[in-house]
């Protein structure tokens, strides 16, 4: 017999699968708005607690109690991943909402102020106001400030400056739609109360929480919000990389290639189903992680053993195929992580693999 809980999470996607319904059958404006203020509301507020797979947690605390042995790290490594994930990050979260600069193009006008021929100003200034916002994230982990919605309105302003001027830092006054998504933002009346039940929220959970599962639900719920007309999802990654850096990671990047497992993951939060999204992001954390480590422990003949091999290269120490690893990788049924287009896992998560499913 199913739980309470669980009937009410299959009562409340009952409920919006109707919204829908009406939606794209009737498109009734003013009753979807009646429906869907009260439903989404009462789906946010039982949103059930979905852990990080223990595994994959326990793999990202390993590595960052490794990370933490070097510290202080060397100023030059630093400054080097520092420009590196700027870089990375400003691409990778641009490109996410159709930002049409490539990565090296991306460094070009970061990095020297050149103008991309047969690309628009907007996507210029999306590129150097993501930057800016990064270096508020740092300057504001730097000061060990408290986190509010002051410090919000003000990465949001710098997100649309020079794009959106008169909604830069501004909550949005009008109903918006995210095309693509089973998720109805809220009334924008409410957003002011829902703002101040997610800084609640977070200073609830800020000592019971893992970090990365703090930060990844962060991200999902300031999202959910949705309180801008726009650049709602470059500020939410911003925000979750300021909680990541206010602990000592480094930040996590969200890669292109994988966007549309990102927006799938998020839709399946959407409908109550938050572990996918919750482990998607602790994989990016890990990733992050292990980029830190390659870049500053020496290598060892133990660590070389350690370190991560493509799919193609850890056929060579089991039975399976290339295209059933890759299965294994995407189903987070081995520990894996992407660099660039490539998963790259252990030989370690090969061996426990083969002995757990022998």
């Amino acid at each position: 017999m199913l739980c309470r809980r669980a009937i009410a999470r299959e009562k409340c996607n009952c409920i919006f699968s109707f919204i829908l319904f009406v939606i794209y059958n009737y498109g009734n404006a003013n009753l979807l708005q009646k429906f869907s203020i009260s439903v989404r509301m009462k789906c946010m507020e039982s949103d059930t607690y979905s852990p990080m797979d223990e595994k994959l947690l326990k793999s990202i605390d390993g590595k960052k109690r490794e990370l933490d042995k070097f510290r202080p790290l060397p100023p030059s490594i630093v400054e080097k991943l520092r420009e590196q994930f700027t870089i990375e990050w400003t691409y990778n979260s641009n490109a996410i909402e159709g930002n049409t600069l490539s990565l090296q193009e991306t460094e070009l006008v970061l990095n020297r102020g050149l103008t991309i021929g047969n690309k628009s100003l907007k996507e210029h200034f999306e590129a150097i106001n993501h930057k800016e916002g990064i270096e508020l994230v740092e300057r504001f982990v730097e000061k060990k400030k408290d986190l509010d919605d002051k410090f919000v309105r003000d990465l949001h302003k710098i997100i649309l400056k020079n794009i959106d001027d008169s909604a830069a830092g501004v909550f949005r006054t009008t109903n918006v739609r995210i095309l693509g998504s089973v998720h109805i933002p809220p009334n924008p009346l409410k957003i002011p109360s829902l703002i101040k039940d997610f800084f609640e929220w977070y200073y609830e959970n800020k000592h019971k929480m893992a970090i990365p599962e703090l930060a990844a639900y962060a991200h999902y719920k300031f999202v959910c919000i949705h309180p801008f007309i726009d650049g709602n999802g470059r500020t939410s990654r911003l925000l979750m990389n300021l909680i990541l850096m206010q602990n000592g990671y480094p930040p996590a990047v969200i890669l292109n290639i994988d966007r549309k497992k990102y927006y799938r993951v998020l839709k399946q939060a959407d409908l109550d189903k938050p572990k996918e999204f919750i482990d998607f992001i602790g994989r990016a954390i890990e990733r992050s992680l292990i980029i830190y480590l390659n870049s500053i422990r020496p290598v060892t003949k133990e660590i070389e053993h350690q370190g991560y091999i493509s799919l193609s290269e850890a056929t060579k120490y089991c039975n399976y195929s290339l295209e059933y690893l890759s299965l294994l990788a995407r189903k987070g049924k081995i520990p894996a992580v992407k660099f660039k287009r490539n998963w790259m896992t252990t030989r370690e998560a090969i061996e426990e693999y083969k002995n757990n499913n022998n």
